[in-house]
């Protein structure tokens, strides 16, 4: 029997009308992911105007998504693609450098891939 881990971690900062996300992905991600991570998103935003929002997002550890899952991905970027001020992705190999330009066509806010997390921290962190 084998057991295969995934699923999104999510970590949420609120500072006034600025919000710091972090999400790590693990293993190919399911359209049931979305269905429990989306709410909390849509729950931390809810009620605050103009909203901008730094994320930080961990790929080192994602497979991929299941089709139904990727829709999902897209319509979560696209209903809050104008309240990310800045996306840092990072990750080991081709598929989150190629994600990080696909999403940038999306997302309203600067949008970079990073091999370390050390990178994209500073990145985030610079006005």
């Amino acid at each position: 029997m084998t057991i295969q881990r995934h699923g999104l971690s999510i970590g949420i900062e609120r500072v006034d009308n600025s919000f710091f996300l972090v999400l790590k992905a693990t293993g190919k991600l399911t359209h049931q992911d979305y269905q429990t991570i989306t709410p909390m998103i849509d729950s931390a935003l809810n009620g605050v105007q103009s909203p901008r929002i730094k994320a930080l997002i961990d790929l080192t550890e994602w497979q991929g998504w299941e089709l139904r899952a990727a829709w999902d991905d897209f319509k979560l970027g696209l209903s809050h693609g104008s309240e990310f001020e800045k996306i840092a992705i990072f990750g080991q190999d081709e598929w989150p450098e190629m994600i990080a330009k696909i999403a940038s066509w999306f997302i309203s806010g600067e949008v970079k891939f990073f091999d370390s997390r050390e990178n994209a921290m500073v990145w985030l962190e610079a006005n």
